[in-house]
């Protein structure tokens, strides 16, 4: 006997599906359209910062000069590891970053002072520092595997300028920066995806924050949702030069294999964080010597055009692994990288949940049989 599904109509992926209300992230897929709090990303990747973004996120309104600059203040005093998480990533430093991050992160829930305390105020204050402390254990990490001592963090730098001089103790150029900066603005927030509803999962149960950002650090590890840059940039190497772009992609097509950091779940447009990157990547390029990077994923590109009136365009990601590789970062820390600058959004996401907070417990339709007749083992 079998269970009747004519009446159940099941959604696949939870897609299309509104499990609650949010005042954080608004995202028009058809119009390519993002923005946090009600603020556009154009905006916010123009002329904002990451720090004024996280505060925007994590408090709702843009913040005053002198509430910015204590925020600055707060971000910058959180930003070294106890000497126990350098033991722990020591200890776990032969697995890949993402493991290395996860591991880490839940460690330091066994120093954080706040880590029972749920409260709203409490909560907040542990995302501040989480923010501070993920992209000190993604590059002490990438040290103490390279058989180096971790850089300290800067007491002065700004949050994008310290992550890339925490990469080899060199201070980054204004231009290398402000790339990084935007880059981490565009990845801070963006609806229920995977990750950011496995913290809220998490959350629903009444866990800490530390918690659900661990358990959002493990769904964003999967390649289905944050390995695209990294892809990218192994594409683009296989490629090799710009006249071999559109072979590559006739080729992958025909085979019909997806071409990296084109098409995405929400988007039906073009990623409206893509164009953002775009500048970037070809300034980044040019200031590095190795213009052919940019000029190669122009180059595919133009190749994925007709397939944009099938809502299969470019991506955040398409740009984002270029960006990492002409920074010197490893292809094993692309991901991490994501994850540094989506702290804020895991944390308001978290904070969303608590305000409100109910069990997230959706249904299994079951197909199979019923009412089987027991078999003991020795009849069997």
């Amino acid at each position: 006997m079998t269970t009747d599904t004519a009446e159940i109509a099941i959604h696949r992926g939870l897609k299309e599906v509104y499990f609650d209300r949010s005042e954080t992230c608004f995202i028009d897929g058809r119009a390519g359209k993002l923005q946090y709090r009600g603020y556009t990303i154009d905006d916010l990747a123009t002329r904002s910062t990451f720090e004024e973004t996280a505060y925007l996120l994590l408090h709702g309104e843009l913040p005053s000069p002198a509430q910015l600059d204590a925020f600055d203040a707060e971000l910058k005093s959180a930003r070294a590891l106890p000497g126990e998480i350098i033991d722990v990533i020591r200890l776990v430093q032969d697995a890949h970053p993402m493991d290395v991050l996860r591991t880490a992160v839940s460690a330091l829930a066994a120093t954080d002072p706040e880590t029972g305390d749920k409260s709203h105020d409490a909560t907040l204050r542990k995302g501040v520092r989480l923010t501070s402390q993920v992209p000190t254990i993604v590059m002490a990490h990438h040290a103490i595997r390279e058989g180096r001592d971790p850089v300290e963090p800067s007491p002065t730098l700004s949050h994008a300028a310290n992550f890339l001089y925490m990469l080899d103790g060199n201070e980054p150029s204004d231009d290398a920066s402000a790339l990084m900066d935007k880059d981490f603005i565009l990845h801070a927030e963006h609806g229920s995806n995977a990750s950011s509803f496995t913290a809220r999962v998490v959350a629903g149960t009444q866990a800490d924050l530390h918690s659900s950002i661990t358990a959002a650090i493990a769904a964003l590890s999967g390649p289905s949702h944050g390995g695209a840059a990294e892809n990218v940039m192994q594409m683009a190497r296989e490629i090799e030069e710009p006249e071999r772009a559109a072979d590559y992609v006739k080729e992958l097509r025909s085979q019909g294999r997806p071409i990296m950091g084109f098409g995405h779940r929400v988007y039906r447009a073009e990623d409206p964080r893509a164009r953002h990157l775009r500048e970037g990547v070809q300034r980044l390029s040019a200031e590095k010597g190795e213009p052919k990077w940019y000029a190669i994923l122009e180059a595919v590109q133009e190749a994925m055009r007709p397939y944009g009136r099938l809502g299969v365009n470019v991506n955040v990601d398409f740009f984002a692994g270029v960006i990492y590789y002409l920074h010197g970062i490893p292809q094993d820390l692309f991901v991490p990288i994501f994850a540094v600058g989506r702290v804020p959004g895991w944390t308001v996401q978290v904070l969303e949940q608590m305000e409100n907070n109910i069990l997230l417990r959706p249904l299994l339709h079951y197909v199979g049989p019923l009412d089987r007749e027991y078999v003991p083992i020795e009849a069997r």
